[in-house]
């Protein structure tokens, strides 16, 4: 996928409007529209604020690599311990 399909892809799995994603990263719409066409390219401070936004490496951006992240900065060892639980769960490969 391309980065243009992948800004779409990933605003539309967190159910977000244009609108939305454009108050989130302090930009206007018609600049999320313009990349979401393939009008024009983010900025590498943007691509940077998108990755973050959307919890993806600019990799996964850029369509470069296909793993995906989850921020987990934060967490305590036990919840840590759940996520991965959780994790392993969906992904039936126990622990």
């Amino acid at each position: 996928m391309t980065l243009n399909e992948n800004i779409k892809r990933l605003r539309l799995a967190k159910n977000l409007s244009q609108v939305d994603l454009a108050k989130a990263l302090g930009v206007t719409k018609q600049s999320v529209s313009n990349w979401e066409n393939n009008n024009i390219q983010p900025s590498i401070d943007m691509l940077i604020r998108l990755s973050v936004f959307f919890s993806v490496s600019t990799d996964v951006m850029l369509g470069q690599e296909q793993r995906k992240y989850i921020e987990i900065t934060g967490l305590t060892d036990s919840q840590l311990a759940h996520v991965t639980a959780v994790i392993n769960d969906i992904l039936g490969t126990g622990d």
